[in-house]
């Protein structure tokens, strides 16, 4: 079989002109009472956090991986939301991209959490008293290098967002009872000189504006769902 391509060394890549090979609407959509905080809680205490189902890119072989860590945020709405940011246009690497807050674990880090919370203050303003740390889903690596430790938690609603432009250029919540519908889970399939690369989608509309979720953090929704499905 042929070996996973890393898609960001393709060049012209453009994942909005990836044709898609599937809709997963064949499995069933999580219920409310399958994603509150209390069964949340539950599955972190009970199952160990399942192997990813998705990746994003190949691990290089013999790559020593830079830790880094995201904030998976649960804003407890009357409808539960996801806090997702797009990253600002003018970044090195995945600029414009949807992405949960997060990045690189210092070595002032005391863990992958202290990291995620860390950079979700720098990026979005998020304060520590506003968040509750559930848990924490399997890594997920990429071919660029990194190895990246999802961390589930609760947002209290009435925090207020503080973007840092040099870094974000939108924040934007998404339902998390759509995003736990595997009939928006979109599956993309690429082929480059012998190399094969699938992903997930996730498009999610506000008004005019659509929100093209995928890669990495639509790899992660993905896991989210199948730990929660379990």
């Amino acid at each position: 079989m042929p070996s996973p391509i890393v898609l960001s060394k393709v060049p012209g890549f453009d994942p909005l002109k990836v044709p898609v090979i599937g809709v997963d609407a064949h499995l069933r959509a999580l219920e409310r009472h399958e994603y509150t905080a209390e069964k949340i809680l539950e599955r972190f205490a009970l199952v160990a956090p399942v192997p990813p189902q998705a990746s994003f890119e190949a691990s290089g072989q013999g790559v020593l991986k830079k830790e880094a860590a995201v904030l998976v945020g649960l804003v407890q709405r009357q409808e539960v939301t996801v806090l997702l940011t797009q990253r600002a246009a003018h970044l090195n690497t995945h600029s414009g991209q949807v992405a949960f807050p997060g990045g690189k674990v210092d070595p002032d880090d005391s863990s992958a959490e202290a990291a995620a919370l860390r950079e979700a203050h720098e990026e979005v303003g998020l304060e520590d008293h506003h968040i509750q740390v559930l848990g924490r889903l399997s890594p997920l690596e990429t071919g660029t290098a990194f190895r990246i430790t999802p961390i589930v938690a609760l947002i209290d609603p009435s925090h207020e967002i503080k973007v840092n432009v040099n870094e974000v250029a939108q924040v934007f919540e998404v339902p998390l009872s759509y995003l736990m519908n595997p009939a928006h889970h979109r599956r993309h399939r690429l082929e480059h000189q012998g190399q094969v690369r699938e992903w997930y989608s996730m498009p999610y509309q506000i008004g005019d504006q659509e929100h093209f979720i995928w890669g990495v953090t639509a790899a992660m929704i993905r896991n989210f769902y199948t730990f929660l499905s379990v």
